[in-house]
């Protein structure tokens, strides 16, 4: 997965780089600056007196020392100012040039703390749109995996205007295990769907006390069915089996050969590893997890049917008793395919993200 959001301490993240939020003095600080130096240890201040500083924007690189990291990439943050003081362009610029340094310093995983949100000031939710733009640009011309890591996602406030249509629409269709055990009139509306009961008043099955003694004995007394021919209208097991529907290699295949697209232009938007995309293409009886299936979908911008069909040659459907499943019908529904968008979202909600 090229782009992954996780929870996790940066400085235990195993990566070729980690990135320090830092102060201009790259002497260390608070927050995730401080954590790092303590975790380097005095090395890696020693390696920072000679840099000279570092301008806001700019980032500069060292050693790891004692991390499990090759190399720290240091980068200067904006302070939040309202917002309209060239802030964005500021962050921007410190995930561009941080992922530049490590290009060009052979590194194949960064890890990014969310830059600029904690004592600076930046706006959680805005400062992970940021990070995840700069990323995904970064991925349509470069392979790299990167990390954005969140330490606490309680502290992580995501802005009520962005997702609450997403949990408005989750209230709306999302049927809880429990609800499927003890179904209440509301859910088994959503899970049943009207046809389905209106399906279910035609026939009536006939209560116990409706039939005679005698229709018992007859059912009990009958003789037993004649064993099914090895051989039906079908055709033989072995027929059946030679002549199986497509697999969701083959499907997956045809549809971006049909699309007129290019392999990476479908594994980089699906935020898939162009080794697994291999994998895939080269085996047509490969079974994909299923958020691998459904990041497919969303790059190819199935609609609802076709994502059904995709998902159903893996093995997979989409459901109301699973609030991943809900959320991903519910962006393709508002034709949004925007797969970093819709891991946000994800991860907002604790649920699994799109990718690998």
């Amino acid at each position: 997965m090229p782009i992954e959001i996780v929870r996790n301490d940066i400085t235990k993240m195993t990566v070729d780089a980690i990135v320090n939020a830092a102060n201009s003095s790259l002497l260390g600080g608070g927050g995730v600056d401080g954590a790092i130096h303590r975790a380097a240890g005095r090395e890696l201040l020693e390696e920072c007196r000679l840099l000279g500083g570092c301008k806001t924007g700019e980032a500069k690189i060292t050693k790891g020392y004692k991390l499990a990291c090759k190399y720290v990439i240091h980068t200067v943050g904006p302070v939040w100012r309202g917002g309209e003081n060239g802030e964005r362009e500021m962050l921007n610029s410190c995930y561009e040039n941080s992922l530049r340094l490590a290009l060009e310093n052979g590194c194949g995983s960064v890890a990014f703390p969310l830059i600029s949100s904690g004592i600076y000031g930046y706006p959680k939710a805005e400062a992970l749109r940021v990070a995840m733009e700069a990323a995904s640009r970064f991925l349509s011309e470069h392979d790299m995996m990167i990390y954005i890591v969140i330490f606490d996602k309680d502290a992580f406030v995501i802005a009520e205007d962005r997702f609450s249509n997403i949990k408005s629409y989750i209230d709306e269709n999302y049927v809880s295990e429990q609800e499927k055990l003890d179904p209440s009139p509301r859910s088994r509306f959503l899970s049943e769907g009207k046809l389905h009961r209106a399906e279910n008043r035609k026939y009536k099955a006939p209560l116990f006390d409706e039939r005679s003694d005698t229709d018992d004995l007859e059912i009990c007394c009958a003789a037993p069915a004649a064993a099914a021919p090895a051989e039906s209208a079908f055709g033989s097991l072995e027929d059946m089996l030679n002549s199986l529907d497509e697999s969701f290699s083959e499907m997956l295949l045809r549809m971006i050969d049909e699309r007129g697209l290019a392999d990476p232009q479908v594994y980089k938007k699906a935020n898939i590893d162009r080794k697994l995309f291999s994998k895939i293409r080269g085996d047509k009886n490969y079974r994909p997890k299923k958020q691998t299936a459904v990041a497919f979908a969303i790059a190819l911008e199935l609609d609802l049917s076709e994502t059904r069909e995709l998902l159903e040659k893996a093995g997979f459907a989409l459901s109301h008793s699973s609030k991943f499943d809900v959320i991903i019908e519910y962006f393709i529904m508002n034709k949004q395919y925007d797969i970093y968008e819709i891991n946000e979202a994800l991860f907002a909600f604790d649920q699994s993200l799109l990718g690998q």
